[in-house]
């Protein structure tokens, strides 16, 4: 990152800010729901399983005068293998040097323990407090709410807001500017990430999976693109991306009677993939057996975990 105060985008308007700010919370508070609103495109995987992002994801939000580097992080929460493990060694690690901090808490579910213990590790620097899926929860009921919330981080702004509907986001946004300190723009204004496209890719179309086999086999899947071919006179990419699992007994699971499940996944993952490159997708999918990759520290290095 630049180390100076020059614009390198040209010139910005007086008191111009910008900065990171951690994106923390319990898994499925709808962290990555509000990242991908905010930005107004998806680069980040959604589903309603916890534990969904696995690795921190930056995300690029570019307003005339303000840029905001928004840090998605896996849910925090206790351990008990050694992927979950490095889910929250990766979230732990957001707190240690962020300009300011959203913490994001579930309207809906109410506040948990796993809610209290987080407030009482955020460092002392700008903290606020979204309130998410207020669209979930009658008006009356989030004023005790508010006000428990106030009393585990006094003076700390609180924000209601939803993710899914749009609700008071701009409020949302206008509170964490004020948050950052005076700074350049960093990155250009049509940027929304720093990831490649392929890991993007990879993201989507673990999504997809995830949600196909519902309960039966979306924590052990894992995404890796083998092939990103960009064929501009087509007005076309070709992706070729293999479906990782953990046992024998899961690659059955994955393709599908005939393979109907994993042609499902593909469909489904080749319209996302469209939207976010602005492209026709001819994407191809694999299925593989990685025995036991999710506990072994080097297959986690491979998938980015």
């Amino acid at each position: 990152m630049p180390g100076d105060d020059a614009p390198l985008f040209g010139a910005l308007p007086a008191g111009h800010r910008s900065g990171f700010v951690a994106i923390v919370g319990r898994p499925n508070v709808g962290k990555s729901t509000l990242l991908n609103a905010l930005l107004g495109r998806k680069i980040a995987a959604v589903t309603p399983k916890p534990q969904t992002t696995r690795r921190r994801l930056l995300g690029i939000k570019t307003l005339d005068a303000a840029q905001i580097l928004f840090v998605d992080t896996p849910g925090i929460h206790k351990a008990r293998d050694v992927m979950n493990a490095r889910m929250v060694d990766h979230a732990m690690a957001s707190l240690a040097d962020p300009d300011a901090i959203l913490f994001m808490v579930d309207a809906a579910a109410g506040l948990k323990s796993g809610d209290r213990e987080i407030a009482k590790l955020l460092p002392a620097r700008p903290v606020l407090i979204g309130v998410n899926k207020i669209d979930r929860r009658e008006r009356h009921e989030l004023l005790p709410l508010i006000a428990e919330l106030a009393s585990w981080l006094p003076d700390r702004p609180v924000v209601p807001c939803s993710a899914r509907s749009g609700e008071n986001l701009d409020e949302l946004l206008r509170a964490i500017v004020a948050t950052l300190p005076e700074g350049p723009r960093y990155y250009p204004a049509d940027e929304l990430t720093d990831e490649p496209e392929r890991a993007v890719a990879a993201e989507l179309v673990r999504e997809k999976a995830m949600l196909e086999t519902r309960d039966e086999i979306p924590y052990e899947i894992a995404v890796s693109i083998d092939a990103f071919e960009e064929k501009p006179e087509k007005n076309l990419v070709v992706i070729k991306a293999t479906l990782h699992v953990a046992r024998d007994s899961q690659k059955p699971i994955l393709v599908g009677h005939r393979g109907a499940r994993v042609k499902a996944i593909g469909q489904a993952a080749r319209r996302e993939l469209e939207a976010f490159l602005g492209t026709r997708v001819f994407l191809e999918l694999f299925v593989r057996v990685q025995e036991d990759w999710n506990k072994h520290a080097a297959r986690l290095r491979e998938f980015g975990i």
